[in-house]
């Protein structure tokens, strides 16, 4: 592994840089990360959380945790989500680790269940997650795949 895993918590001045990054790969204004990551920093508190896989001092993958990812179960919290890897970086298991990393980091957090929503249908059961059911995305018109990580 030739990148470093880090939770913006741990170092805050990746904060401008991480927002405009998951903005750039979702399309959600970088204000609504920055605004999320800034809770995370300043409340201290399980949720939310952000973390970044870093090589050579750049952005290579991504992932946060929310209370709720845009559906209508608001039940099943907390939610990982924005989950990202460059292309370039994908397949080697860059993805892998930092759910690894989120589930052991949010178990010392007392928090032991983490829910995810995601078209993909294979890539999680690799990392221990199990499908849950199907939600209803906010303004979606197609139901999406709901996983759990116990």
């Amino acid at each position: 592994m030739n990148y470093t895993i880090i939770s913006l918590c741990d170092e805050p001045e990746w904060k401008e840089r991480a927002a405009e990054w998951f903005h750039e790969k979702w399309g959600i204004p970088a204000e609504v990360y920055a605004e999320s990551m800034e809770a995370c920093l300043s409340q201290r508190n399980a949720v939310p959380q952000w973390y970044l896989a870093i090589r050579d001092d750049r952005i290579i993958g991504g992932l946060g945790v929310i209370e709720n990812d845009f559906h209508d179960r608001k039940d099943l919290t907390p939610n990982v989500c924005a989950v990202y890897t460059e292309e370039a970086e994908r397949g080697k298991g860059v993805a892998g680790a930092l759910l690894e990393y989120v589930c052991r980091d949010m178990r010392q957090r007392g928090i032991d269940t983490l829910y995810l929503v995601t078209d993909h249908t294979s890539f999680y059961e690799r990392y221990d997650w199990e499908f849950l059911c199907m939600v209803q995305g906010d303004g979606e018109p197609e139901l999406t795949r709901m996983y759990v990580h116990r």
